[in-house]
């Protein structure tokens, strides 16, 4: 009965939390301590249940370190001009009577480079935003497919925090991984840009688009070089190098190049990497072009190692082994990610966050990956293609809550986010495809 209202308050603080704006670490801190409390009546030592939180802590660590480089990374692309280079570009090439089909895919572009979503919304999708007011496109519309686009990328970029922290807590390959994760999502993304194509043409953009890069173009000096910190990132993805290494020279070349072609002082490029790229308040394109940073990232990843922690207080003192014991009783390929989908759900809603959810529904159902037999790697892209992507379905979520707050949007644009229900709408139904294939197929049995 405990479990039952430990869960009930956690789920009503982190709520609470998310829609008064309050920082997520203070409820998953006080969610620490209610199970806590609930392990040490089970007969836990307050020694071990410190362990356990440590233990769960830890798996985050090599997320933390990404965190930092993705916090130095965004701003310094920002003060070099690749990111404002990427829009520029982007919007150029943009028809009108296609505009949601080019707000997903662009959006898709710039977060498959930057990794994670709520900077794809920061940066290109308030730019898009603004460019949907002026043109009077529906704006739950272009709201609905930037935040699917941007997901995009958050889901299978090899530069995503959430794609180092699954391969790290499921003792798998990165880009393994991401390779699996593209294969699983083209269907998903032809019939996604098949129906952005068609809502396009009922929402064609009604303004020129010109002030937006005549802006961008007067504020940083666009020559191609200023691509090269994006290159990079695609080009050592390509080669399979270490993320960190990649990321890294990406880095230093974006430093490069903002001190001596957008002629930033080093002073001044230290500056955004620790607080963040931003502009002058009296810029027009102070709003648009702005974040990232070192310090602002780090309260991030102390949410992601407390809820790790808080998965590894659960998880050391068995306080959810009744729900373990129902997904463990799975006996096929699709009945594992089915209840890996219906856990996502339930994680979700209960945390509040991507991280927790990832955790959760790892530490619910890895079980049944063992008794079927399934290597690292199939639990892995099922956590992709539900947890991560189930986590931005939640309102409150603040996988989803971010992005829509940095757009100005609500709820009405979830009808449009098509992309992110059909990645695990389409693996379930793929998976059940393959077995019901299986179960029909009669071996032919040669007579001599």
């Amino acid at each position: 009965m405990d479990i039952a209202a430990a869960l009930v308050a956690t789920f009503i603080l982190l709520v609470t939390s998310v829609f008064k704006g309050i920082y997520l670490g203070y409820p998953l801190g006080l969610a620490i301590i209610l199970f806590s409390a609930a392990a040490a009546r089970r007969g836990h030592r307050v020694d071990d249940i410190i362990r356990m939180a440590y233990r769960g802590g830890r798996k985050s660590f090599i997320v933390v370190k990404v965190f930092v480089l993705i916090g130095a990374l965004i701003p310094l692309w920002m003060s070099a001009g690749t990111v404002p280079a990427i829009v520029y570009y982007g919007i150029e090439m943009i028809r009108p009577n296609l505009f949601i089909l080019s707000a997903f895919l662009i959006s898709c572009a710039v977060s498959l480079l930057i990794g994670t979503a709520v900077g794809t919304t920061g940066v290109v999708g308030a730019a898009l935003m603004v460019m949907a007011r002026s043109g009077g496109v529906d704006l739950y519309a272009a709201a609905g497919a930037i935040i699917a686009g941007a997901y995009f990328g958050d889901r299978c970029s090899p530069v995503s925090s959430g794609a180092s922290f699954i391969a790290s807590i499921t003792d798998t390959d990165l880009y393994d991984n991401v390779s699996n994760m593209f294969r699983t999502s083209v269907v998903p993304l032809i019939i996604s840009s098949a129906f952005y194509l068609l809502v396009s043409r009922g929402n064609p953009l009604g303004s020129e688009t010109g002030s937006i890069s005549s802006m961008i173009a007067d504020e940083f000096d666009l020559n191609l070089v200023v691509l090269v910190p994006a290159a990079i990132i695609i080009g050592f993805s390509l080669m399979r190098i270490n993320v960190k290494t990649l990321m890294g020279a990406s880095i230093a070349a974006a430093l490069a190049i903002s001190i001596f072609i957008q002629k930033e002082t080093l002073q001044s490029s230290f500056k955004y990497m620790i607080f963040g790229f931003t502009l002058d308040d009296a810029n027009v394109l102070y709003g648009i072009i702005k974040g990232g940073g070192i310090l602002p990232m780090m309260k991030t990843a102390l949410v992601v190692y407390l809820a790790s922690s808080f998965a590894g207080i659960l998880e050391g003192a068995n306080l959810l082994c009744g729900v373990e014991k129902v997904t463990s009783g799975a006996d096929t390929r699709y009945k594992v990610f089915k209840y890996e989908l219906m856990l996502s759900f339930f994680t979700a809603a209960v945390g509040c966050s991507q991280t927790f959810a990832v955790m959760m529904t790892k530490m619910l159902n890895s079980r049944s990956y063992e008794k079927n037999g399934l290597d690292r790697s199939c639990e892995a892209i099922d956590l992709e293609n539900t947890a991560i992507m189930v986590s931005p379905m939640i309102p409150w979520n603040i996988a989803l809550l971010a992005p829509m707050t940095i757009l100005g949007t609500n709820a009405a644009s979830m009808p449009y986010m098509i992309y992110i229900y059909l990645v695990p709408l389409w693996n379930l139904v793929y998976l059940k495809l393959q077995e019901k294939q299986n179960r029909w197929y009669i071996p032919q049995v040669h007579v001599k």
